[in-house]
């Protein structure tokens, strides 16, 4: 990785894609920066918003410099992860969710895992839902299935060299994206489930894409 800050760079890189979520951003943005984990960037990437997303984060990269923004015409949310996974700098990369809050230990739970288990490449979990727990089965979009059935996205957290290794997300996926770069990584690294609880998944926001299938 380029060394891009004055100090050496962030352990951790959180990425938060969003698109006309400005009602949301700043509780996601607040659930960030109380981390106690603090050696930490956020990158946020813009899906092409055409709301006042940008005089919101505008204002906490004034006073917060591992708040990074980038932005791009309106695509969709593989390519908008894939580009923040380009511009990550830490060891690690999480995610987090535009309309979606971290409970304060969040990281540090996650970052002390990782350290102790140097063999693990990706975990998953820990979601607390709000809202329908339920969701369209990828495979029958008929059913529906237990969140608890399914691969969180949100909740990925993992060294910063598989999400490359991988070539990130598949733009070709429309839904469940998630499901398909887990079971892509499952064939070649060691991926563990962690279920310590500390992401605030709130299915209630309107226009998400779970919702809307």
């Amino acid at each position: 990785m380029l060394d891009i800050y004055h100090t050496k760079n962030p352990c951790v890189s959180v990425i938060m894609v969003t698109y006309n979520r400005a009602g949301y951003l700043s509780r996601s943005i607040t659930s960030y920066l109380n981390q106690t984990f603090q050696n930490k960037e956020l990158i946020i990437v813009d899906d092409g918003s055409e709301d006042n997303t940008f005089q919101i984060v505008s204002g906490y990269m004034l006073s917060h410099t591992n708040i990074r923004f980038l932005k791009h015409t309106h695509r969709n949310i593989c390519l908008s992860k894939n580009a923040g996974i380009k511009a990550a700098t830490g060891k690690y990369i999480a995610f987090l969710d535009s309309d979606d809050m971290y409970k304060s230990d969040y990281l540090e739970e996650r970052v002390r895992y990782m350290e102790a288990h140097q063999e693990v490449d990706l975990i998953e979990g820990g979601a607390i839902i709000i809202g329908n727990p339920d969701v369209k089965n990828k495979n029958n979009l008929s059913e529906n299935i237990h969140l608890s059935e399914c691969h969180i996205g949100a909740t990925f957290f993992g060294k910063a060299e598989i999400f490359s290794a991988l070539g990130g997300f598949d733009k070709n996926v429309s839904y469940s994206e998630d499901s398909a770069f887990w079971e892509k990584a499952e064939k070649l690294y060691i991926l563990r489930k962690f279920d310590h609880p500390g992401y605030l998944y709130y299915r209630i926001t309107p226009g998400s894409i779970c919702n809307s299938v």
